[in-house]
C-alpha cells in the first residue's frame, strides 16, 4: 500500500481539498538572473524533515513525489500544505517553509522582500500547465473563444457590463453568464489576470470564486450558462463533466486558429497565453538540511514521470537537464524579472541563455 503522506491544511481555506494521485487532481530575449545575497539566512522551523506550502495546482506533483519519496525514506517527514501560491511565498519568506510549490513567478514585491531579508532561494521548473478554459456540457454554441473575448469576459470594466452570453459575441443566446474561477491568493488568478486583461490582478469581481478547484467544477457543471478556468490536470480529471474551450489568440506566429490545452501545442509553443511553467521554489539555507536537499533532488529526477502521471506537461529532456543542473550549482534567484509571465520567450529559452551566461 502506499504510504500516507501527511498533508498540512491552511486553516484559514474555507474548502477541504481532497485529493487522490489515481484521479489525477484537487480542489485543487536573454534573460538576465535576478541575484540574491547568498549570507545570513533566516532558517525555516525544523532542522529535520521537509516542509512544503503553497499552489494547488503544483501540489499533486508535490503530493505524488512525497509519496513516493517515503517509500524509500521512510523515517522523513514530508508535509505538503495548500495555501496557494501566494500564501506559500508568505510562509516561505517567513521562514515557516523549506519549498513553495508556485503557479507562477515570485513576485517583484516578494523577491524585493527576499532581497532585504538576505533570503536566497533555488527556483526551479518542474511541469508545464495549460490554462484550460471550461463550459457546461450542454453549451451548444461556444466552439472557441479569442483572447480578446476572455478579456471582454474577466476585464474590470465588464462588471455589470458583460452579464450574458450574447454581450461577448453577437450569435451567442441571450442567457445569463455565470462566471467561476480561482481566489486572489492564487498564483493562476495572478498568471490569467496578467495574460488576459493585462494586469495582474486585473479582474472583475461578481464571480464565484474559489481556492478548492472543486466549487469551480461543480458550479461550471451546476449551469449552462457557466464559464471557468484552471489548470489542464484538473480538467483531465473532470472530462466527463465539462467541455474545455479552445481558445485563439489571433496571433498566426503562435498558430492558425483556436488551439486546445494539448501537450503537444503547449510543447510547440502555440497555446498561447495560457500555457505556463510551474515551479518550486527552495530556500538556499534549507539546502543544508539533509532531509531537504535529497528530497529536492529526488524531485527533479522523478518529475517528468510524475508530472505527467498526475495530469500535466512534462518538460523536455534538455530542460530538465539545464533545472538539475540549476539545482547541483545551487543557482539563487530568478530567470523572471518578478512577473508573472515573460512575453516573446519561451522558458527553455530562458533556461538555455542562464545556463550559458
Amino acid at each position: 500500500m502506499r504510504r500516507d503522506v501527511e498533508v498540512a491544511r491552511n486553516r484559514e481555506m474555507k474548502s477541504k481539498i481532497t485529493i487522490k494521485r489515481s484521479l489525477v487532481l484537487a480542489s485543487v530575449c536573454a534573460a538576465s538572473m535576478v541575484a540574491i545575497a547568498t549570507e545570513s539566512f533566516a532558517a525555516p522551523t525544523s532542522a529535520h524533515g521537509v516542509v512544503i506550502d503553497g499552489s494547488s495546482t503544483v501540489f499533486p506533483i508535490s503530493e505524488a513525489v512525497a509519496e513516493e519519496f517515503q517509500r524509500a525514506n521512510s523515517t522523513t517527514s514530508v508535509t505538503v500544505g495548500v495555501s496557494g501560491t501566494g500564501g506559500g511565498f508568505k510562509k516561505f519568506l517567513a521562514g515557516e517553509v523549506d519549498i513553495v510549490n508556485a503557479s507562477r513567478p515570485i513576485k517583484s514585491s516578494e523577491l524585493e522582500f527576499a532581497q532585504m531579508s538576505d533570503i536566497a532561494f533555488v527556483e526551479l521548473p518542474v511541469a508545464y500547465d495549460a490554462l484550460s478554459v471550461v463550459v457546461n456540457k450542454k453549451n451548444t454554441w461556444v466552439d472557441h473563444l479569442t483572447v480578446a473575448e476572455l478579456k471582454k469576459i474577466w476585464s474590470p470594466e465588464s462588471q455589470g457590463k458583460v452579464m450574458k452570453w450574447s454581450d461577448i459575441r453577437p450569435g451567442f443566446p441571450d442567457k445569463p453568464l455565470l462566471l467561476f474561477g480561482p481566489g486572489t491568493d492564487s498564483g493562476t488568478f495572478d498568471y490569467f489576470t496578467e495574460v488576459v486583461c493585462g494586469k495582474e490582478d486585473a479582474s472583475r469581481g461578481d464571480y464565484t470564486s474559489s481556492e478548492d478547484d472543486n466549487v469551480i467544477v461543480k458550479g461550471v457543471e451546476g449551469d449552462e450558462g457557466a464559464l471557468g478556468y484552471f489548470g489542464v490536470a484538473f480538467y483531465e480529471a473532470n472530462k466527463s463533466r465539462l467541455k474545455v474551450v479552445p481558445i485563439d489568440d489571433e496571433l498566426p506566429t503562435n498558430g492558425v486558429g483556436p488551439q486546445l490545452p494539448t501537450s503537444e501545442n503547449v510543447l510547440k509553443a502555440v497555446y498561447n497565453p495560457l500555457a505556463r511553467p510551474l515551479f518550486i521554489y527552495v530556500r538556499a539555507s534549507s539546502l543544508d538540511k539533509p532531509d531537504v536537499s535529497k528530497f529536492v533532488s529526488f524531485y527533479l529526477e522523478n518529475a517528468k514521470a510524475l508530472s505527467t502521471d498526475v495530469g500535466y506537461i512534462a518538460l523536455p529532456d534538455a530542460s530538465y537537464a539545464q533545472v538539475s543542473e540549476r539545482y547541483t550549482n545551487k543557482v539563487v534567484g530568478t530567470l523572471f524579472d518578478g512577473k508573472s509571465a515573460k512575453t516573446g520567450v519561451t522558458l527553455d529559452q530562458l533556461l538555455s541563455a542562464a545556463s550559458k551566461g
